[in-house]
């Protein structure tokens, strides 16, 4: 066994291991899509290259990045609801089960192969158009290591008893997919450290989110941590974005309050949980800096007025509440403290049309008969 093939596997092994770890505390939010075409794909691939190369050590390596692939999907579908396939899901669908079509009709494993090589980059179109749209979404060591991983596969096979086209050919796409990933994430995630949000670490080549990481502190207040903007922020501007998981309305704990309750109502039925990261600090003011703006399913924190570097980032939690139990004795302060804070109907008529009028309260608060009295489960 070469020192090459225990690279390949070694680092293929950590980086779905980091993966699943990140997956399992939130860090990482992954394309559902991409991981479930992916898991059939590597299947396929495994499948298909120990019929065409019998008894070759890099086909363990493709056996178990199979199996990796569906934990993967495995630990998403636990955190996550069920959302149609875009147009460019299904083409990826079809091309693994074309591939699967002639592995059982024709029983051509060359052909199967090749269909499964093609459709390699489409199913990372998924991840790559996440990943462009908000780097946080993928910002794991993994990628990096999956990258080395398939450096070493490429010499395990090149250094093989004469090497097919077709073998070079399905490692180099998985090579250059991955490699693509990871420097748009930025390769400083190769350090774990940063990744898992230790400490920052200095590896930042290329890291193209780079200014985004000074934009802001946490440090404590009165209340305990607070967020506080590193530098001025223009009315308007969009700070950061809300990103925790999905809950309907009765997974929800019903004794969560302080530290604990780090919960949105994003819908009459549904709550986002925490992050784990900056958002989960943000607090709540009754005279604002900030407000939620909900952009398609999407959740943007927008600057509602000019704010100066040191000061802290607070909106006003009852801009997506409808809940009629729950309320929070408010300790922000500010001159204009409700003292107790409510749901959106709590609010004084003119507060609420000057949310309303600034699309800073959550899709279904915006028409005005949206808060009528309604008993809703006690928080």
């Amino acid at each position: 066994m070469g020192i090459w093939f225990v690279l390949a596997i070694g680092f293929s092994f950590a980086g779905y291991a980091i993966y699943l770890a990140g997956l399992r505390r939130e860090i990482v939010r992954p394309n559902r899509a991409s991981w479930l075409i992916w898991s059939v794909g590597t299947a396929m691939e495994a499948v298909t290259y120990a019929a065409l190369n019998p008894g070759l050590l890099q086909g363990w390596i493709f056996a178990v990045s199979a199996l990796a692939c569906i934990a993967v999907v495995l630990g998403i579908w636990r955190q996550s609801e069920w959302a149609a396939p875009t147009t460019t899901e299904l083409v990826c669908i079809a091309a693994s089960l074309s591939a699967l079509a002639v592995w059982l009709v024709f029983r051509n494993a060359l052909w199967a192969h090749l269909l499964v090589v093609a459709a390699v980059p489409i199913s990372f179109w998924p991840t790559w158009a996440s990943a462009w749209q908000d780097a946080s979404r993928e910002r794991s060591p993994a990628w990096g290591l999956w990258t080395f991983g398939d450096l070493a596969t490429l010499l395990v096979a090149v250094r093989g008893p004469n090497p097919g086209v077709d073998e070079l050919l399905y490692i180099v796409v998985e090579l250059l997919c991955h490699a693509g990933v990871w420097f748009m994430i930025g390769l400083a995630t190769i350090n774990p450290m940063r990744s898992f949000g230790l400490r920052r670490g200095p590896f930042l080549v290329l890291d193209r989110h780079r200014p985004g990481r000074n934009m802001f502190r946490v440090d404590e207040n009165h209340l305990g941590k607070a967020v506080f903007a590193a530098r001025a922020f223009a009315e308007g501007e969009r700070l950061m974005e809300f990103t925790g998981r999905l809950l309907p309305a009765d997974q929800v704990p019903r004794f969560a309050h302080g530290s604990t309750d780090r919960y949105v109502q994003v819908t009459r039925d549904h709550y986002m949980g925490p992050s784990g990261g900056l958002d989960d600090f943000v607090n709540h003011s009754c005279d604002p800096n900030t407000g939620l703006r909900f952009v398609e399913d999407r959740v943007f924190l927008i600057a509602i007025r000019p704010i100066a570097a040191g000061e802290e980032i607070a909106w006003d939690y009852s801009t997506t509440l409808f809940e009629s139990n729950w309320h929070m004795i408010c300790g922000c302060r500010s001159t204009q403290c409700r003292r107790v804070i409510g749901n959106f109907g709590s609010l004084p008529p003119d507060r609420q049309e000057y949310y309303r009028s600034h699309n800073l309260v959550a899709p279904y608060l915006r028409r005005r008969d949206a808060i009528a009295p309604e008993r809703r489960r006690a928080g």
